[in-house]
């Protein structure tokens, strides 16, 4: 059990470490208020995780592989991570706190914001493809769909918990210039994100036409 344990963990933290947009997205809010604003960013995240597990274990993995549904979400996302991207690089200098100054915003805020960036195309298909791997290699009891969750719920507040802290870490030591221009440089990383997002949304639509 415990082997089955440190597997999951592994696989969490495997599936956190990739660059995705909601790393994007606490790194951004890690800098700007914090260690705590930035992790409630990635629990957020992790929400959504937690719930595609459950879901594609119960089936939905065949509804959003079909050609129709997997469109709406590419065309879904590409126009959200680019309405988020550019509110980023426009209040790039906004909502800068130093250390020890209270945040205005509220932490239900942050979390929102990782759930939406959460539900973006590239997690759901890398869910379908990665978790749907895993189904087919044993993981049918009851007992193994425990430990699979716990696990990879661990492995990724791990990885959070340790972004975090470097951020935070690194926050000290910036000035509210350099942090402009991060939160600039993540807000095209988000748009970058669209932008293949939109590519694919087009790609697909190509077999109807």
């Amino acid at each position: 059990m415990v082997t089955l344990f440190l597997a999951n963990v592994l696989l969490g933290l495997s599936i956190a470490l990739p660059v995705g947009t909601v790393t994007v997205e606490m790194t951004k809010q890690g800098l700007k208020n914090g260690f705590m604003h930035g992790w409630i960013v990635g629990l957020g995240g992790m929400t959504i995780d937690l719930l595609l597990i459950i879901l594609l274990y119960s089936g939905l993995a065949n509804f959003l592989a079909t050609p129709v549904i997997q469109i709406i979400m590419w065309l879904v996302g590409a126009l959200f991570l680019l309405y988020i991207g550019y509110d980023s690089i426009k209040n790039a200098d906004h909502d800068i706190s130093s250390p020890g100054e209270k945040v205005e915003k509220s932490f239900k805020s942050f979390y929102l914001s990782g759930l939406l960036v959460a539900i973006s195309p590239s997690n759901l298909i890398f869910w379908l493809s990665v978790f749907g791997t895993v189904l087919t290699n044993s993981f049918e009891t009851a007992s193994s769909f425990q430990f699979l969750i716990v696990g990879i719920i661990v492995g990724i507040l791990i990885h959070d918990l340790g972004l975090m802290t470097l951020i935070a870490g690194t926050r000290r030591m910036l000035n509210t210039l350099y942090i402009k221009w991060i939160s600039v440089a993540a807000g095209c990383v988000l748009i970058g994100f669209s932008m293949y997002f939109l590519y694919k949304f087009i790609e697909n639509m190509k077999v109807y036409f």
